[in-house]
This record gives C-alpha cells, structure tokens and sequence, in this order.
C-alpha cells in the first residue's frame, strides 16, 4: 500500500504532503484547490505520460515521490527485472517487506526522469510496478462506458482474460496473413509466374557460379602472388645472395665478428652482453637463410593457375555488380535469392495455401469460442453482482445485464459485448449509451469499479470524483460502499459529497493559499493539510453550506459524522 505521497512544485502544487494509511480516506476542498491535481501526480508517479506544463511556473522541475510498502507480486517484478536489489528485508521483522520509493522528475522542457530506489528506471518499468500497486479510477472514467470498445476491456479486465484475449489477436493475425498470402497469389497469378521465372534465373546463374564464404579475399590473396611471383623470386634470391656470400654475405661476416668477440671476452667480461647480441644474430641469420631458400624453391611461375585466379576474379566481380553488392557479399545474395525463392514457390501452391488458411481459421475460431464461453460465465456473475450494487445507489429494481452477440470475426473475438441497463423496475434493459441518464451512468461505473475493486489484488484504490452526479441517500450509499472497500484495500477518494466524506477514516482538506516573495505576490498555491476529528465538522459543514457557514449547517455535520461513525 502508499504509505506517503510528496510532490514538489507541480502544477499549483509548491509543496504538499500525504502520510497515507490503512482503511478510506478522502480529499475535500474548494473547487480548483488542487484535490486533482494531486492524483494526476499520483499518476505521473505511476508511469502516466509526461508533459511541461505539469511543471509550477517559475520552477526548474516538478518532483514527485511515494513511499510504497511492496507487495509479493512487487517483489518478484523487481527481481524478475534485477532490481530486487533496490530494497532491504527489515532486520527487525522478516515477514515485512522494506519500503520501496518511486519518484518521477519533469523538467522544464518536459524532460522525463523516472527512479526505483534512487536507481534510474524507464517509465515502462515505473508503469509496469505502478499498475500492480495501485487501480486509478478517473473523474471522467463512465463517460468511457459509452464505448463499446471500452465495455469490452472492462469485462475482459475484469475477467482477467488478457492471456487469452492475447492468444486470440495472435491467431487472427496470423489467419489474415496466410488470406493476404493466397489474395495475392490468387490475383497476381501471371505477375508471380514472371517474378518466379526472374529469380529462379538468378539463382541458377549464382547456383553456376557457386560463390563460398571468404573465397574473394582468397582469391585476391593467391593472384596478388602468382602475378608478382617472378619479382618475389628476384627478391628472395638477392636477400638470399645477400645473407650467404662466401665472403662478403652478412652470415660470413657476422660470424667471423663473433668469433673475435668471444677471443676478446676472454680477457674482459664487458664484452659477453656484445657477444651474446652477436650469437643471437647468427641465429637469426641461419633460420632467415634457411626460409629463404625454401621460400625461393617452392615459388613457380604459373601461367596457367594465373590466368585461371583472373577469370574467377572476373566472373566474381561481374556477378557483384550485376547484383549491386561487394564481391564478398555473393554468398549472401546467393542465399537470400534462394529463400525468397523457396517462400515464393510456396506462395505459387494455392491448394497448399488454402489448406494453411483453413488450419489458421480452425485454430482462431477454437480460441475465439474457448473466449466467448469465459466471457459468457463472468458476465453473468458480474451483472448479478453490478445489479445488486445498482439497488442501493438510488435505483431500486434497476438491472444490469451484459449482452454477448455473435459479430463478425476480429482480433478481440467474434463477440458484440452490449452493456444493458434498465434503472426501473418493469423496464425492459436497453443499451448503456441510449437508456442510463449521466447520473445513472456515474452510478452505473462507480458499481462497477466496486465490484470489480472488490475482485482485484491490488492493494491501493483511486477514485477521483466517480461519485459526480449523485447526492443525498444515494450519495450516502456511496460513502458506504467506498468504505466496505477500505476495509480490504487502501482507498483514497476525491469527493465533493458531505455524505461521502464522513464515511472515511482519514481526512484531508485541500485549500489554495497566496504565496509571496520578496514581499509581491507569487500566485496562488495548494496546501493541503490531515484534519482532526475536531477539524472535520468545519469541513463537512462547508461542503453542506454556502458561502456562509450557520450554526445550523454544523449541526447538520455533527449529525452526519456521528451516523458514519
């Protein structure tokens, strides 16, 4: 769960803080005064996108940070991406996991930085952890219930059908490759015949020539040697000559020089490092007179091998500028060409092909089916749930129902998902986006959020403002179900309803404040502070009043907090 949540300099915000515990919480306040403002930088601290603007003006950066306790599925996501190394076992307690911070910096330009720990992470990791901490339930979130796209994911959200969902898409593309394949093949019949003919010319024409991995650089190398061959014997030879005259050859006279150097070392031992330069020079001096000879006897001019070494050279680089490539690229080509010949071959067989496309919709229309029976059985569970939800948010005998019509293939299934509602009793359930009324609608998505909270493993729960829309009794049914959640998860709400504020355990108040410096004034900044028990009558009174607050209005408060309580 959050344990703190301090942000610096974004917005409006200057500086604010949130220490952060057990149970329900909310943030009240005048309109504008930043409740928002400090869920959407929850969010930013969560992995949402970036901007400038989110940086106060006449700041260098916006900073945020929360101080998480991890859970088991946070741990092994940390692990799992080596950075299990970011956070400590308590040393006191070994069964409480160490806190975790995350952090998100902005800077003026927009500029993104994103750490777990102090150590640098992309936003995609901070995401990917924010998504398993904490469920955000945005103030506009049923007005995307409108959607049918929308209405789909909830449900398959829901669910927890992803990995199936997933197995469909991959099968649907693959059957609308395999019809795209055989479309062409079919249409283009006497194009592909021509291109089919072109490549198998070149690849026979390289099949012929045969060209091997590292064979120009051999080649290159052994006519480089045959053509200076006579100039290498000439060569050879006088360095030979050189090193082996019977009088005046370097082998001679070295040895004859170490020879009186040895006499000399007789009678001062100064001279043995010279004598032992000289022996090591006679060495060298036989072992290169013995290569040479060698190298000089097995040299041939051979005009033959020549002339043969020029006409592969030819054949080589004819074929690599014909093909656009270096000569040392031909074995690649070569190989390239012959795949593309083998996958167009197969292309030209349509009965093969027809045979692919059936296995293909075989295989998708058993997972889209495997999918439409998961989506059958939670649906049902999930509007009994939803309906039962919708008899205390002010709609008695309403009824929810998601309706699966067959529909056309698609990479989400072959499903139309229809959200139906009736508010009424004796009304027939007619869809979401035609029948509900806004405030049927909010009530409608603050249902589903419920039950579909009560579900999930996520610790920590959002909701800014899904309660827009509603007041009095049903307004106090909302407060009640918001705190039934905080009795399993953390929630933290937003909220402008008195009936909802008093439900939580935890209150904070939201208020702008002038700032100044230097004595002028600076604009207007957010302060946000946790209320007492004392504090929150004159909170709750000011979102049941006006602009004056009457003894009358704190009465009503007390009231309203000692029936929460």
């Amino acid at each position: 769960m959050l344990r703190e949540l301090t942000v610096r300099d974004f917005v409006i915000v200057k500086t604010a803080s949130l220490r952060l515990e057990r149970g329900f919480h909310v943030l009240t306040g005048q309109t504008g005064a930043g409740k928002s403002i400090l869920i959407d930088a929850l969010s930013l601290v969560l992995g949402a996108r970036a901007s400038a603007d989110v940086v106060r003006p006449g700041a260098q950066r916006a900073d945020i940070d929360v101080i998480v306790q991890p859970n088991q599925r946070v741990l092994q996501w940390l692990k799992d991406n080596d950075l299990d190394n970011t956070t400590n076992q308590d040393q006191t307690d070994s069964h409480e996991p160490d806190e975790l911070i995350l952090r998100r910096v902005v800077d003026q330009h927009g500029k993104s930085r994103a750490y777990i720990n102090g150590t640098p992470v992309t936003v995609a990791q901070l995401r990917e952890i924010g998504q398993a901490l904490v469920d955000i339930h945005g103030q506009h979130a049923h007005q995307s219930l409108m959607r049918a796209d929308a209405q789909r994911d909830l449900l398959d959200g829901h669910l927890k059908l992803t990995d199936q969902r997933h197995a469909v898409h991959q099968a649907w593309q693959h059957w609308q490759s395999l019809q795209q394949r055989l479309d062409l093949a079919s249409q283009d019949a006497r194009d592909l015949a021509i291109k089919l003919d072109t490549l198998t010319w070149q690849a026979q024409e390289l099949e012929q020539l045969a060209p091997k991995p590292d064979e120009w650089a051999q080649v290159v190398e052994q006519h480089t040697k045959l053509s200076n061959g006579q100039a290498l014997i000439d060569a050879g030879a006088a360095a030979l000559a050189a090193i082996d005259d019977d009088e005046a050859g370097a082998y001679k006279l070295v040895a004859r020089a170490t020879e009186q150097i040895r006499h000399a070392a007789q009678h001062d031992p100064k001279l043995n490092d010279v004598l032992e330069s000289l022996t090591s020079a006679d060495i060298a001096l036989a072992q290169a007179r013995s290569d040479l000879s060698h190298y000089v006897g097995d040299l041939e001019l051979d005009p033959e091998r020549l002339n043969q070494l020029d006409q592969r050279m030819q054949a080589l680089f004819g074929a690599a500028r014909k093909y656009r490539c270096e000569p040392e690229e031909l074995p690649l080509v070569h190989e390239r060409l012959a795949q593309e010949l083998a996958s167009l071959r197969a292309d030209q067989d349509l009965e093969a092909l027809r045979e692919q496309l059936d296995q293909a919709r075989q295989t998708y229309n058993k997972l889209a089916q495997a999918l439409h029976q998961a989506r059958l059985r939670g649906a049902k569970t999930l509007s009994k749930a939803v309906t039962q939800k919708m008899q205390t948010l002010g709609m008695p005998g309403g009824e929810f129902v998601i309706e699966l019509q067959s529909a056309a293939p698609g990479p989400f299934g072959a499903d139309r998902i229809t959200f139906m509602v009736s508010g009424h009793a004796g009304i027939e359930p007619g869809p979401l986006n035609k029948i509900a009324s806004g405030g049927e609608l909010s009530r409608i998505s603050l249902a589903l959020s419920v039950v579909a909270s009560q579900a999930t493993e996520i610790p920590t729960l959002v909701f800014d403002e899904v309660d827009s829309g509603v007041s009095g009794a049903v307004a106090e049914m909302v407060g009640r179900l918001l705190k039934e959640l905080g009795q399993d998860h953390q929630v933290l709400c937003v909220t402008h309803l008195a009936q909802v504020a008093v439900c939580a355990e935890h209150h904070f108040n939201v208020s702008k404040a002038k700032q100044q410096v230097a004595g002028k004034d600076a604009g207007v900044s957010s302060v946000i502070e946790k209320l007492e028990p004392a504090d929150r009558v004159q909170a709750i009174a000011q979102l049941l009043g006006g602009v004056e607050i009457t003894d009358t209005t704190r009465k009503h408060a007390k009231e309203l907090l000692q029936n929460a309580r």
